[in-house]
């Protein structure tokens, strides 16, 4: 009766061990899984704000084309685009590529007023390239984002949250370009 006791004592303890370590070992692999899934969503999105750079020199020469004397909205966007390039934190990049974006805007609102401009072929041809590259760093940025979210949501509950403070696990911050489409899209033509 005894031995008995003695075993389910020790096997009692032994529970209470395991059951929490295990839980904070798997709570530890699903944080680290899903910090390595926000780097992954990052780097997809680096890629299409990378295509995204090469298209805007022949856009920024097109435009010199038509409208020389624009200089200060070309410089503007040649500017955003090397500060973009060379931001290197997360957080100096997403303000360096939403400063890209307004510039972007500019360049393509100033296009409305030459009409010349916006009915060349390679014009319109590299707007649609550039809202094709747009639509594709949108869709990476929601992935990115959700990702986010989903680390977010973890280290905050428990136990995560005890486990990221334990391995000094931050959040992450969400990316938005606040890109506005109404500039970068081309209007439907009504005509009667």
């Amino acid at each position: 009766m005894l031995l008995t006791l003695l075993l389910v004592c020790v096997a009692v303890v032994a529970l209470l061990i395991a059951v929490p370590a295990y839980i904070a070992y798997a709570t530890h692999n699903r944080l680290v899984a899903l910090d390595q899934r926000c780097e992954t969503a990052f780097g997809d999105i680096d890629v299409h704000l990378k295509h995204r750079h090469n298209l805007i020199p022949p856009l920024v020469e097109t435009v010199r084309g038509f409208a020389k004397h624009e200089s200060e909205i070309l410089q503007g966007v040649n500017q955003a685009r090397a500060e973009a390039l060379q931001a290197t934190s997360p957080e100096m990049r997403l303000s360096a590529e939403q400063n890209l974006t307004q510039n972007i805007n500019a360049l393509i609102g100033m296009a409305e007023r030459y009409p010349e401009l916006k009915a060349s072929a390679h014009f319109s041809e590299l707007r649609r390239e550039l809202v094709d590259a747009e639509n594709r760093v949108t869709a990476s940025r929601r992935f990115y984002n959700l990702a986010v979210e989903e680390y977010g949501t973890t280290l905050r509950q428990f136990p995560g949250s005890y486990i990221g403070r334990l391995f000094k696990m931050n959040g992450r911050m969400r990316f938005d370009l606040g890109i506005e489409r109404v500039l970068i899209d081309e209007p439907l033509a009504v005509k009667f």
